[in-house]
C-alpha cells in the first residue's frame, strides 16, 4: 500500500488534522460546541458534536493522484466538557497537540522498518513547540503553515574565539516576514503541479531560526492572488517544490474527512457512550482505508461502470462510493464462485443462497 509513495518521493508522508462530527442530544458523552471548519453558505460557524484528531498516510496513485488513508484517531474533548462525563469513563484533559504527538510516537518504528524518512504535514494550528520539538526528537520532518507574525531570527554567527559554552542556536537579528514579502526583489518563479493542475508560483525562500522548532527551518513565502502566505519545513535541505507539493497534498485528508462522513457514515452512529463513539469512528476510518487498498491495482472499468449513466464523464476517476459498490459486487461473486466446484452438495448451495439473499435484503 505504501510502495507507490516510496517509489515516487523516497519517503513516507503523514498528514495530521482534526475534524468535527455532528452529534445530536444532550446525553452523548464527550460532545460539545466546536468551531465548524466548513459551515457552507447557510451553515453555523459552530457545530455540536465530537472532534477527532486524525493521522493519515498520503499515498499516490498514477491515475487518482494523492489520497489520504486514515490510520488512527484520538478524540479531543474540551476541558469544560469533561465534567459532563461520568468519572468512571472520564478521560484526562489534553490539548489537541498531545494526542497528535502520541500518534507520531505510534508511527515511530516505520522509518526503521521501511528504511525511509518520514515527513509530517499538518495544519498551522499544530505548528507549536509542543508538537514540533517532539517530532524533531522522533526524527520526523514537519511541514506546515507559518504565522505571518512568527518570531523568526537570523542564522547564528560563528562562536567567538575563547567564548565558553555551546555555540548559539538563534541569530541576533529579527526577521520581519511582512517586510520580506513586501520587497519586490528576491522573488523566483517555478511551475509546479499542485492539486492536479500545473501552475506558476512566485516565491521566496530562505533559512531562519525559530524557537518553537528548536533551531533552523526553511521558510517559503508564496505570492498568491489573495496575498502572500508563509510555510516552513524543518528539513533545511528540502526544495520549494517538495514543500509546496506536500502542503497541497494535505488537502487530500480534508477530502477523506468528507467522504468518511458522507459515504462511509462517520459520526452517524446512534451511540452515546464515549468509547463506543471512538470505536465506531475508527471502524469508519479503517473501512475507508481497507476499501481503497482493495481497489488499488484494479482497472477503473471494474470499479466504475458508467454505461448506464451516459451523462457522466467517462474520464472521471472512481469515487470512494464507486469503490465501495464495486467491492460489494465482488463479495457475492466470490461466494458464488467458491461454491461452484465439483462435488458441491445441495446443502452448501442452499446455505450460500440464503447468505446472499440475506445480504441483498
Amino acid at each position: 500500500m505504501v510502495t507507490p509513495l516510496v517509489a515516487k518521493a523516497g519517503r513516507l508522508t503523514l498528514a495530521l488534522d482534526d475534524t468535527p462530527t455532528k452529534r445530536y442530544g444532550p446525553h452523548v458523552q464527550g460532545a460539545g460546541i466546536h468551531h465548524n471548519p466548513a459551515p457552507g453558505p447557510a451553515g453555523s460557524p459552530y457545530v455540536y458534536g465530537h472532534v477527532f484528531v486524525v493521522l493519515g498516510l498520503l499515498v499516490t496513485h498514477k491515475a487518482w493522484g494523492t489520497i489520504a488513508l486514515p490510520l488512527l484517531a484520538r478524540l479531543y474533548i474540551r476541558k469544560k466538557d469533561l465534567p459532563g462525563i461520568d468519572p468512571k469513563h472520564r478521560p484526562e484533559s489534553r490539548t489537541k497537540l498531545e494526542p497528535a504527538v502520541e500518534m507520531l510516537r505510534w508511527a515511530r518504528p516505520w522509518p526503521g522498518l521501511l528504511k525511509v524518512p518520514v515527513w509530517v504535514v499538518a495544519d498551522g494550528a499544530y505548528a507549536k513547540k509542543e508538537f514540533l520539538k517532539p517530532a524533531k526528537l522522533l526524527g520526523m520532518t514537519v511541514v506546515s503553515r507559518l504565522r505571518k507574525d512568527a518570531a523568526l531570527r537570523t542564522l547564528p554567527g560563528p562562536k567567538p574565539p575563547g567564548r565558553r559554552g555551546p555555540a548559539p542556536t538563534y541569530g541576533p537579528d529579527v526577521i520581519d516576514l511582512a517586510k520580506r514579502a513586501g520587497q519586490r526583489r528576491g522573488w523566483s518563479s517555478e511551475t509546479l503541479t499542485l492539486y492536479g493542475v500545473a501552475s506558476l508560483k512566485k516565491y521566496k525562500t530562505f533559512l531562519a531560526t525559530w524557537r518553537p522548532a528548536g533551531g533552523v527551518i526553511r521558510v517559503v513565502l508564496v505570492d498568491e492572488p489573495t496575498g502572500w502566505r508563509a510555510y516552513f519545513c524543518t528539513d533545511t535541505t528540502a526544495s520549494v517544490a517538495d514543500i509546496l507539493t506536500t502542503v497541497a497534498d494535505r488537502f487530500s485528508l480534508e477530502i477523506t474527512f468528507r467522504e468518511c462522513k458522507q459515504v462511509v457514515g462517520a459520526g452517524q452512529q446512534q451511540v452515546r457512550f464515549l468509547w463506543a463513539n471512538v470505536g465506531a469512528f475508527h471502524v469508519c476510518l479503517w473501512t475507508f482505508t481497507r476499501t481503497d487498498a482493495w481497489a488499488r491495482g484494479r482497472e477503473e472499468g471494474d470499479l466504475a461502470d458508467r454505461s448506464n449513466s451516459p451523462w457522466d464523464s467517462p474520464l472521471r476517476r472512481p469515487s470512494h462510493a464507486d469503490k465501495r459498490r464495486a467491492w460489494r459486487r465482488a463479495l457475492p461473486g466470490e461466494a458464488i464462485r467458491a461454491v461452484l466446484r465439483p462435488g458441491v452438495t445441495e446443502a452448501e448451495i442452499q446455505a450460500t443462497a440464503e447468505r446472499l439473499l440475506s445480504l441483498a435484503a
